[in-house]
């Protein structure tokens, strides 16, 4: 408990709330004062919540707080998990409830914010069935759900938005790599140089293969240009082919614009339509319908809140550090220096990227350009709407010739360096293949020598012993500077704290004497602060027994004037019936007949004999229905009995005729057959 308190204490000590608290006087708040705490943490929540509790009735701050923590999904304590007690300890002010939900808030506040700020949105409201049924209230509440919808998609994609975006510390690991590669293949370049040093007319040679690099540069090229001409004469001739064919059906249609050749064209469309409709889009639907179920099925989890996030972020960083330490083993076993390799792979993946970044930029070009020619078709069809035929302004043409000619021009620039990249690429492979031939003919003659003279291995262990002595050198230069860097630092440090001392000295010997003070500060305090307590515990009981007797004499109070305003309703109720009485009296035994007839008797009277004469009526009525009842329904048998032989008749008649039909046929027939 008292860990909780500090715990509170702490966070209401800092921004944003700065209530300058310590133990004692927080746990010698009021319940008042420890409500509206509480209320002003729930207003840096949700600030709808931010108002003085002392100006609101109890009954509806208490549900206002139970209504954001019910959102909040805060679950009291196990002793505390009956509702009633809960809220009956909420109205009090009990320590035992507000302090877990104070500890509670207190833990999570940028959790709870982002939480209650959804709910502003996604909490639904719960409409009655019948009000439904309207028509416009129904369509109102599913535009509401439609918005509801919306802006869980657009909240999604803004968290995405936060959280996308570039790791630094990638991007130093791949700088630090490209360095370290970097330095690898100086070093290598510098023993190359050694090597080939050694040749006779190396010069020469090196001038043979750098012409024959730039010869091969150009058949690649000229052979690029070949195959660009040859995909621009394809696409020309698939160009004429489809305006050729478009012309033949505009001509065969003008010419066979018959039904039969209207009924096979929309037989083929047909088919056309039904391959679309059974097979391509379901394809495509049911693609899509499982993309859905993935999202649905990420959605359905539960919300991961900060705790969750913080251990996920941990594993990955774990996971992290175990494949950068198998990388650093892997780099340890086999040295980039000895992978032959290693330049020309770093070269072809920058290469890729470039290529991919470029590809990407000619998409965008080309999208574009789609989308320009989109909207000048548009144009050109309000143009023709409005006019009936096609009308361009100076201005907007000379705009768009202008906006053309510039994604012209970068497009050219794009495909240009596309087509360079792809030249360079394949004569880096090229180089890449004989450079590793002529390697590893290098080696196999160095190995042949080396067996004839009779120490095999003898390059291999000279460059093992000239890789160890540089990185020998390296780690000495680097222990070297580490010594130097760190008896500086140690002079620094010593001479910093005999600076210290000496400037400490002086304010040492008042702190002694401060503390001094302090100690009998502390004691005058303790004795000063238990007077106090004393004091308070005596005012505390006279003014609790003082609110007793005065809750008492309010509720006296409260009593009798529902007890004055209850008997003073019934006198004024018995007074109006006592003058009714003697109204009705006056008129009742008044000579004048028509102020007897507006008496209440008379007309009660008088309602009484009309009721009487009404039911008399109604008795001689039901007694002639009894009388003629039986005869009524002999009658009405005797009706359903002719109507039955009726039917009857009818029947036999219309079989009658059917019969003597059939005969008349079979004698026809009969007379047929004798004529024969």
């Amino acid at each position: 408990m008292s860990e909780q308190l500090k715990f509170i204490v702490e966070q209401l000590n800092k921004e944003p709330f700065k209530k300058n608290f310590n133990l004692i006087t927080f746990d010698s708040l009021e319940p008042m004062q420890l409500l509206q705490i509480l209320n002003d943490v729930m207003a840096e929540i949700d600030p709808k919540q931010a108002m003085d509790i002392r100006e609101e009735m109890p009954e509806q701050t208490i549900k206002r707080m139970c209504g954001l923590l019910g959102m909040l999904k805060y679950k009291p304590p196990g002793n505390l998990s009956d509702v009633s007690s809960f809220r009956q300890g909420l109205v009090a002010g009990s320590k035992p409830v507000v302090h877990p939900i104070l500890h509670w808030l207190l833990q999570r506040v940028p959790e709870l914010k982002k939480r209650a700020y959804l709910a502003r949105f996604l909490v639904k409201l719960e409409v009655p069935a019948e009000f439904l049924q309207d028509d416009v209230i129904n369509d109102t509440f599913h535009q509401y759900e439609e918005l509801v919808e919306g802006f869980k998609t657009y909240h999604k994609e803004c968290e995405q938005l936060r959280t996308s975006g570039f790791s630094t510390a990638e991007i130093r690991r791949d700088i630090s790599a490209m360095e370290e590669e970097k330095d690898q293949l100086i070093k290598r370049v510098e023993r190359l140089k050694k090597r080939v040093e050694s040749v006779s007319n190396h010069q020469r040679m090196l001038e043979q293969a750098r012409q024959l690099r730039v010869e091969k540069e150009r058949e690649e090229s000229l052979g690029h240009q070949k195959q660009e001409q040859k995909n621009q004469l394809f696409q020309a001739e698939q160009r004429l082919q489809r305006s050729q064919q478009q012309l033949k059906d505009l001509r065969q249609a003008a010419t066979d614009a018959n039904p039969e050749t209207l009924m096979k064209r929309l037989e083929e469309e047909i088919k056309i339509n039904s391959y679309m409709v059974s097979e391509k889009l379901p394809k495509e639907l049911e693609g899509m319908r499982r993309t859905v179920q993935y999202l649905q099925k990420i959605a359905s989890e539960p919300a991961m809140g900060q705790a969750d996030l913080q251990e996920l972020e941990d594993k990955i960083k774990e996971v992290d550090s175990q494949i950068n330490q198998l990388i650093e083993k892997r780099m340890m076993r086999n040295d980039p220096m000895d992978d032959k390799l290693t330049l020309y792979r770093q070269q072809a993946s920058i290469i890729i990227r470039r290529k991919e970044s470029k590809a990407e930029e000619l998409q965008e070009a080309r999208e574009e350009l789609a989308a320009a020619e989109r909207e000048l078709r548009q144009r050109n069809i309000r143009a023709q709407a409005s006019d009936g035929e096609v009308v361009v302004r100076g201005d907007e043409l000379k705009r768009l010739v202008v906006k053309l000619r510039g994604k012209g021009t970068v497009y050219k620039k794009k495909r240009q360096e596309i087509s360079e990249l792809k030249a360079e690429y394949g004569v880096l492979q090229r180089t890449e293949e004989i450079l590793r031939q002529r390697h590893e003919t290098i080696q196999q003659k160095l190995q042949i020598m080396e067996a004839e003279k009779g120490i095999s291995g003898y390059s291999d262990t000279q460059e093992e012993l000239e890789r160890v002595s540089a990185i020998k050198s390296e780690l000495d230069e680097k222990k070297g500077r580490t010594l130097d860097d760190m008896s500086e630092m140690v002079k620094k440090l010593n001479s910093m704290i005999a600076k210290k001392k000496s400037a400490l000295a002086p304010i040492i010997k008042e702190l002694r004497s401060l503390r001094q003070q302090c100690q009998e500060l502390n004691h005058e305090y303790e004795e000063k602060k238990a007077q106090y307590e004393s004091c308070t515990a005596g005012l505390e009981s006279n003014r609790s027994k003082l609110e007793q007797e005065v809750k008492a004499l309010r509720e006296e109070t409260a009593q009798e004037e529902n007890r004055y305003h209850y008997i003073n309703s019934m006198s004024e109720i018995i007074e109006m019936q006592i003058e009714r009485a003697a109204e009705e009296m006056k008129a009742y035994v008044s000579s004048d007949p028509q102020e007897r007839k507006k008496a209440i008797r008379e007309v009660y009277m008088k309602n009484i004999s009309e009721q009487e004469l009404l039911g008399k009526k109604l008795r001689e009525k039901q007694k002639m229905v009894r009388e003629s009842h039986g005869a009524n329904m002999e009658q009405m048998k005797m009706w359903r009995d002719l109507e039955q032989l009726m039917e009857c008749k009818r029947q036999c008649f219309i079989r009658a005729q059917s019969q003597a039909s059939i005969g008349q046929v079979i004698q026809e027939g009969g007379e047929d057959r004798l004529v024969l």
